[in-house]
């Protein structure tokens, strides 16, 4: 069973006796009394000036006391608790821990950062701590492109002895196109941002054509794969297929992730929104080596491929639902068959516009979101606790915070934004923290006590808020 699943069955009660590293979480909750949640100053892994004066500005600009709280206390949960930052022969080198595991995850620190790039600028600290994320990652590539979490240099891991090429830098090998596709997200971000083209060193450069080569690798066009995973496991999300290859596919031009951004294996192998993501991905990266390094004929390469499998998505991706006209299926095969579902972790379908994908107003997309929030995804829960997204890996009946969170970011209705504010405020269970997921009928039922990546995500909604509808933070939730 998955690391991640070992919180599955945790509830605020039963977290009275468990140590979290610095954080410090309430035994019972006075909604009259929003103490802060965050470590000691002196116990806090990194301080950011800019961060810090953003809270103190939205404290005061969110009406809501209990909402002004959740900000402060999720927003630098990633600085507060998470980062280890280095200088490692004259470079920045910044690792972070997803929160509970001690493992970095390629998506989730890229995630946790990300909504820092807007205050790079004005804070040189913060800027040299995401350039060490980039740092960091580069050395994760080309240690093994195909893993999805690391440990901070050789160690154990509780996956030693999976059934695939594990080595001691890695904490786990599960393959995720996503994987590939955040580093490269948080790298053109920074660039875009700062003008700062430091971190595009050999090593760099050498990861990011490591990229490339893997991507065509899962193209799987010969009908072969250097990959293949399996797990001793009760848990059958947790292994693949026919010899640790998955389940077949015709190779049309997609590319195969074995597994989904929630660490579960994938049905059919070509993760749809896995594959959006790559070809944004992959024209981010022709563009800095066409505009960065000038290296024409890579940056043809990048481009070729995201032609290749844009067209291979537009002809085996799109599908006709039975109630809800043309959408976005969750899996195909390329052989016709399809899975029509959602799950919470980003890339998903709901997050495609958050991920430059598409326009949140085009018309399949529109459609999709129809068949999301309806009783025909099966993924889809609705409760007394509230109403969202879920997934298999945190089992039925339990809505994930990063869906409730994405579906506020992706809307342009001011009523169901505020819906979504409402749910977050109404199911942090009165740890001021936002969770994996927590039980349809019952919030205090809970997984992942310690999640940095829908902490600082949360956060990040708030602040689009703030930018795009000032006015609503104006209300009581």
């Amino acid at each position: 069973m998955s690391s991640r699943r070992n919180f599955l069955k945790t509830s605020w009660l039963a977290l009275a006796g468990l140590s979290l590293s610095n954080l410090s979480f309430p035994k019972s909750f006075d909604v009259n009394s929003f103490q802060s949640k965050r470590p000691p100053i002196s116990e806090r892994k990194f301080i950011s000036e800019a961060i810090e004066t953003k809270i103190t500005e939205m404290k005061k600009t969110i009406k809501d006391e209990e909402l002004g709280w959740m900000f402060e206390n999720c927003f630098p949960n990633t600085l507060d608790t998470t980062v280890t930052y280095k200088i490692i022969n004259g470079k920045p080198d910044t690792f972070i821990i997803t929160g509970d595991i001690n493992a970095m995850w390629l998506r989730d620190s890229s995630a946790q950062v990300w909504p820092y790039l807007n205050f790079i600028n004005d804070d040189k600290k913060l800027k040299e701590l995401i350039a060490g994320v980039i740092n960091r990652q580069t050395k994760c590539i080309l240690i093994d492109p195909y893993a999805n979490a690391f440990n901070d240099g050789p160690g154990d891991s509780p996956w030693k002895n999976d059934i695939t090429e594990m080595k001691p830098e890695l904490h786990e090998r599960k393959w995720e196109i996503d994987s590939l596709c955040y580093p490269i997200r948080l790298a053109y971000g920074y660039w875009q941002t700062t003008n700062d083209v430091s971190v595009f060193d050999d090593d760099w450069k050498s990861a990011m054509k490591l990229v490339l080569k893997t991507f065509k690798e899962q193209q799987r066009k010969s009908g072969n794969s250097p990959y293949r995973f399996m797990r001793n496991t009760s848990w059958s999300m947790d292994s693949l297929p026919l010899g640790g290859y998955g389940n077949p596919i015709n190779p049309v031009g997609l590319i195969v992730s074995s597994f989904r951004p929630s660490d579960d294996a994938a049905i059919f192998s070509f993760l749809v929104p896995s594959n959006h993501f790559a070809v944004v991905s992959l024209r981010q990266l022709a563009e800095i080596f066409n505009e960065v390094i000038n290296d024409k004929s890579f940056a043809n390469d990048c481009k070729s491929l995201a032609d290749e499998v844009e067209e291979a998505l537009n002809k085996y991706a799109i599908a006709e639902h039975l109630n809800f006209g043309k959408i976005f299926p969750y899996e195909v095969d390329g052989f016709g068959n399809k899975l029509f579902m959602d799950d919470a972790n980003i890339p998903s379908l709901l997050s495609l516009p958050y991920l430059n994908v598409i326009n949140s107003d085009d018309e399949i997309y529109k459609n999709t979101r129809k068949f999301l929030f309806s009783q025909n995804n099966p993924y889809y829960f609705e409760g007394k606790a509230g109403n969202g997204i879920g997934g298999p890996h945190a089992g039925l009946g339990k809505i994930w915070h990063l869906s409730i969170i994405m579906r506020g970011f992706t809307s342009n209705d001011e009523n169901e934004i505020i819906d979504c504010i409402t749910l977050l405020k109404n199911s942090h269970a009165g740890t001021g923290f936002m969770h994996e997921s927590f039980d349809k009928d019952d919030a205090a039922q809970f997984s992942r006590p310690w999640f940095a990546w829908a902490n600082t995500l949360f956060g990040e909604f708030l602040l689009k808020v703030n930018k795009e509808y000032p006015h609503l933070l104006q209300k009581q939730f």
